[in-house]
C-alpha cells in the first residue's frame, strides 16, 4: 500500500481546475437609436457564457450586464456589433459632495447623473467638512446642545 501511493504521486494525471470569474455588474454605454440597434447589442452580449442577466436602457444609451464575466470581454463584444462603446463613466450626483464643478458636469449625461472625477469629491483635509461632521445628527459621537 505505500509503494502504490508513493508511485502514485508521480503517475497522477489530474486536470487543473479553472478559477471561476466573480459575479459582477458591468454598466457599458453604448449609443443606441431604434429597436434594432438594441435588439443586435442585447443577442451580442447574452450569447456569452457566464451572462445571468443584460438590460438595455436605450434612453440613457446604456446596458447593464450582470454574471461571471470579465468586463473587458463584454466592452469587446459590444463593440464588434459596430457601435461606439465604453465603460459607464457617470455616477448619481446625490453621491457626488460637489456635482457642478466643471469636470464633474456634463450635458450629455441623463438626467440625475455627473461624471465620475476627483475634483466632485471632497477633500479629506478640508477643515469645513470636518466642522459640519461635528454637529449632525448622523455622527453618533457629535455635540449636542439644547
Amino acid at each position: 500500500m505505500g509503494a502504490l501511493d508513493f508511485l502514485s504521486d508521480y503517475f497522477s494525471v489530474s486536470t487543473p481546475k479553472k478559477k471561476r470569474k466573480p459575479m459582477q455588474t458591468v454598466e457599458i454605454k453604448v449609443k443606441m437609436d431604434c429597436d434594432g440597434c438594441e435588439r443586435r447589442v442585447r443577442n451580442s452580449v447574452s450569447n456569452m457564457s457566464g451572462v445571468k442577466q443584460v438590460e438595455v436602457n436605450r434612453k440613457q444609451s446604456k446596458v447593464t450586464v450582470t454574471g461571471y464575466v470579465d468586463r473587458n470581454k463584454v466592452l469587446k463584444k459590444v463593440q464588434s456589433t459596430g457601435k461606439r462603446a465604453e465603460f459607464w463613466p457617470y455616477i448619481q450626483y446625490n453621491l457626488v459632495a460637489y456635482p457642478y464643478v466643471a469636470q464633474a458636469y456634463d450635458k450629455k449625461a441623463p438626467s440625475g447623473y455627473v461624471k465620475n472625477t476627483e475634483q466632485a469629491l471632497p477633500n479629506p483635509n478640508a477643515p469645513d467638512e470636518k466642522l459640519t461632521s461635528l454637529f449632525s445628527d448622523d455622527n453618533p459621537n457629535a455635540c449636542s446642545i439644547m
